[in-house]
């Protein structure tokens, strides 16, 4: 009998729980010619796909989360971007900083995209070596709070190796490194905003997760204090923290975001192909088409809105802030595309009561049904933090236990602190008044979103 002819295609099946798994078919044929016939044929779509990466610039933290990164990369990601076809120049990083300055100084004609091995932390370094990048080559000042922002020309790919990785997560629907890298060859693209955040006329940093004051400002403060304690440290920060129980008082200014079409509380999730990033990015592209004309401008016809008190926490969101701790995230309903930002405000209220706040991050209950918590859909806020007075005397009492001031003769007798910080996406700020805008869909991932779960993903 003749030996038959054969064929391996190399392709991507759908698994459960957003994961991506490799699979590989083989085909057989009696005729050579056939068999060639049909890899000419692949080939040449496969070659007509310019939505797929051909060559990677990658950088590897071999320190974060667990130091992991390297293991991940050579075991899991390196053998599937051979298969595929796609070369790669590996950087392992050595310093912090090192990716975001290797980003402004590199030759970057002829990569399709940057991919960060690590965590969030190693994301936000390729996040801003990229748009520093972009805005130096475009001639824009990144230090003026008003400035139009131009979008980076390469896509970020992402291989989740960190203690968290809340974008992956919130970007892809799960935290696997396999599933990121067939993403990536693939060539899926995301577009996701990014807020700037300014103090006076000086660039802090951006933010495409978190930026929280109060609660989560104090607990990664706490937390740098103890990285001998590993990722412990977080859930002993957090206990601390809670019971710390400090508030600070301020004043939020923020312009409403009317140019969406959805709300933080209408329990619609951005998934891929998101109908409210797409219909919300052209009716903010039709407003700025009518400013740029001078038929009206967007913030005089807009009133921004003032609110001042005594809060718990002050958190922004330009994503669900999801992780597998708390698979909804910090605002379920939050937009990676829709050019705005999520801004929930805690006052001041009780431990009991926060703590139920906290408790529903983890369940499927309206975490904002309390009447201490208030939510509104943004593109531009601005917080300032109240002067401390001499006498305050909440004040004098502040610091003087280690475990800070814990008020147990009443629940409401917490105390005021006299400088809060800010937790950027993991990194302090120090800063007690800042100006926050969002740039609708600056940076684009190696990603389409989470997809929505069918009935054959769920019974496979």
């Amino acid at each position: 009998m003749e030996k038959p002819y054969a064929f391996t295609v190399h392709c991507v099946k759908r698994a459960r729980h957003h994961r991506w798994k490799w699979a590989q078919v083989t085909f057989w044929s009696m005729e050579e010619q056939l068999c060639q016939l049909w890899l000419q044929t692949l080939r040449e779509l496969l070659q007509g796909l310019t939505s797929r990466p051909k060559r990677l610039l990658v950088f590897i933290n071999p320190f974060g989360g667990q130091g992991r990164g390297e293991r991940v990369y050579e075991r899991k990601v390196a053998p599937l971007f051979s298969l595929a076809s796609v070369t790669t120049h590996v950087i392992i990083t050595e310093h912090p900083n090192q990716a975001k300055e290797a980003l402004y100084e590199m030759d970057l004609d002829g990569y399709d995209g940057v991919v960060c091995v690590g965590g969030d932390g190693m994301f936000s370094e390729v996040l801003h070596g990229l748009i520093g990048r972009t805005q130096r080559s475009a001639g824009v000042d990144q230090n003026h709070p008003r400035a139009t922002l131009v979008p980076s020309s390469l896509r970020i790919g992402i291989i989740p190796a960190g203690s968290t990785d809340c974008v992956c997560y919130s970007t892809v629907g799960t935290i696997d490194a396999e599933t990121s890298a067939l993403h990536i060859i693939v060539g899926d693209s995301l577009a996701m905003d990014v807020s700037s955040v300014h103090h006076g006329s000086t660039l802090l940093r951006y933010s495409v997760s978190l930026l929280g004051y109060g609660f989560y400002g104090d607990l990664i403060k706490d937390s740098e204090k103890k990285r001998w304690m590993g990722l412990i440290r977080y859930d002993f920060s957090g206990v601390k923290t809670f019971l710390s129980h400090h508030y600070y008082e301020g004043t939020v200014s923020f312009l409403p975001a009317q140019h969406t079409v959805g709300s933080p509380r209408d329990r619609k999730a951005c998934r891929a192909g998101c109908f409210v990033c797409r219909q919300s990015k052209q009716q903010l592209e039709e407003e700025q088409k009518k400013a740029l004309y001078g038929l009206e401008n967007a913030e005089e016809v807009e009133e921004w809105q003032v609110v001042c008190g005594k809060f718990l926490a002050i958190n922004a969101t330009n994503m669900s802030c999801a992780c597998p701790r708390s698979p909804r995230g910090l605002s379920p309903a939050a937009h990676l595309g829709d050019g705005s930002s999520d801004l929930i405000l805690i006052r001041k209220c009780s431990r009991f009561n926060f703590l139920r706040f906290l408790v529903r991050h983890t369940n499927q209950c309206d975490q904002f049904d309390f009447t201490f918590v208030e939510v509104y859909r943004v593109k531009k806020f601005q917080f300032t933090s109240k002067p401390v007075e001499d006498g305050d005397k909440d004040l004098r009492e502040h610091g003087k236990q280690r475990f800070g001031p814990l008020c147990s003769d009443s629940p409401d007798c917490c105390c005021s602190g006299s400088r809060g910080a800010w937790n950027c996406d993991g990194e302090l700020l120090h800063s007690p008044a800042l100006e926050v805008r969002v740039h609708c869909q600056l940076v684009r991932l190696f990603a389409r979103g989470i997809e929505e779960n069918s009935k054959q993903e769920s019974q496979s």
